[in-house]
């Protein structure tokens, strides 16, 4: 690998397609001007960075969003500047941004026990529509300021010094409480995309302990008190359930039957289906979009966040054993619902398998890959250390807890050029479950569905299970 080398050949690609769409830019009118600006300065900029700047992984986040853009907006520059103009503007941003794959690609070190990504360019083109997602990420991520880092410092230090004392840092599984049975939730009919579902909603129940710090603000998250689901099923005898686990900003039953679609699951497989909403997702969001206040900032809303979510996943599994009468019920998450997928299988009984589809592990370890350098840098400054967040999170953590789930039905698949969840997450993972199925792709993290090892691997997993025959 190559990541520090000066004077990369791909950098000239973005670099000149930046600077021919500035030099377009005052032929485009005012308002075609300041679209034009967009992708020419993003693009003109990650050029000349990856020149100057050898090594920085977020250079190509920028380069793949600034591809991105520059394609969409040749589409109207087709008409100010003509078609053969329009053409370069569009070929310049589409190869920039399958070089932006190839860079990230080849400036990332190998993972041990994991295969090498592809190098073709299909495969850039997946890998760099993960760095475009990961550039919009970062860019509308939330930022807590050194008074906020100092305050959530100290919470961290006083819920350690809890933890410590209850033992919940030596034994985990006792940090979660046996939730309630839930009877008779609210169903209601609704339909999206000539899907017909129903919608379940019921009051959640779940508090954090008294002394827990951050207690009251989780507490004051009215719409969280609320949790939601989304059914699919069959009318007649009871039949198997997959309960679905959507991944970090989805939550909205548009986007979840997309991922989880019931024309394969439902139709073709026979099987009922179960899609949890998260806390502080869709109907219970409380920022502008879903998932905010999940990761970023405060830390032991993370820990609220993940405890609710196999609280309320508990008690909808007793719903469904004890109100549906359900024979068996297996597991499915995708990246952070992988995450959850993975905790549940640590604290649920009786399920008849567990997938752990491209699954995020560890927050402490995606929080500073990703994250604002100078931000965590602060952070660190007011106290709130790596280590310390690494060891609060020990009571949500699927790489601590055991799984309950037998190994010959775990099964996990991953990406080898993922850039959300670097596979050394998912490698982890597999190690942490004792080497069980293991599948691996030659793509990224948003392209799973297109490659048939996936497909074969999940359609074995519920056979062999007993979900489907």
């Amino acid at each position: 690998m190559e990541a520090s080398r000066r004077w990369p050949p791909e950098a000239w690609i973005p670099l000149l397609a930046g600077i021919y769409w500035l030099w377009r830019a005052p032929e485009h009118g005012l308002l075609g001007f300041l679209f034009s600006v967009v992708p020419g300065c993003l693009l003109l900029g990650s050029g000349v960075s990856m020149l100057l700047m050898p090594g920085d992984r977020r250079i190509s986040q920028f380069t793949a969003l600034g591809g991105i853009l520059g394609v969409l907006f040749s589409f109207p520059a087709f008409f100010v500047v003509g078609l053969g103009s329009g053409l370069l503007l569009m070929l310049g941003s589409a190869t920039a941004f399958v070089i932006s794959g190839f860079h990230s690609v080849r400036i990332e070190p190998p993972v041990p026990g994991v295969p090498e990504p592809p190098r073709s360019v299909w495969g850039a083109a997946q890998v760099a529509a993960d760095e475009a997602l990961l550039a919009v990420m970062e860019a509308t991520v939330p930022l807590t300021d050194s008074a906020g880092n100092q305050r959530v410092a100290g919470e961290v230090d006083a819920a350690l010094e809890l933890f410590e004392r209850r033992g919940w840092l030596e034994k985990p599984s006792e940090y979660h409480r046996l939730p309630p049975a839930l009877h008779s939730p609210h169903l209601r009919p609704r339909r999206v995309r000539n899907i017909e579902f129903e919608h379940v909603s019921f009051e959640s129940e779940y508090a954090p302990d008294a002394e827990e710090p951050g207690c009251e603000r989780w507490l004051s998250y009215a719409t969280n008190g609320v949790g939601h689901a989304w059914v699919v099923r069959h009318p007649g005898p009871p039949r198997p359930w997959i309960v679905c686990i959507h991944g970090f900003q989805m939550g909205a039953p548009l986007i979840d039957l997309a991922a989880f679609p019931p024309e394969y699951f439902h139709r073709r497989l026979g099987l009922n289906m179960l899609l949890p909403v998260l806390p502080l997702h869709g109907p219970r969001k409380i920022g502008r979009r879903s998932g905010d206040g999940f990761i970023s900032g405060e830390v032991l809303d993370l820990i609220h966040a993940e405890a609710q979510a196999m609280w309320d996943m508990r008690r909808l599994l007793g719903w469904l054993r004890d109100e549906q009468a359900a024979p068996a019920v297996g597991v499915l998450g995708l990246s952070l619902g992988g995450y959850n997928a993975a905790l549940l299988a640590s604290l649920a009984d009786d399920l008849a398998c567990v997938v752990a589809g491209i699954p995020l592990t560890d927050f402490t370890r995606a929080i500073y890959r990703h994250g604002p350098p100078l931000h965590l840098e602060d952070a660190a400054r007011r106290g709130l250390a790596e280590e310390s967040r690494q060891r609060i999170s020990t009571v949500v953590s699927p790489l601590v807890l055991e799984p309950r789930v037998p190994q010959e039905h775990r099964h996990i698949f991953g990406a080898t050029g993922d850039r959300l969840v670097p596979p050394d997450q998912v490698r982890d993972l597999w190690e942490h479950w004792e080497r069980p199925h293991m599948v691996w792709y030659p793509g990224g993290h948003l392209t799973f569905r297109a490659h048939a090892p996936v497909r074969r691997m999940l359609r074995s997993a519920l056979r062999d299970s007993g979900l489907t025959s």
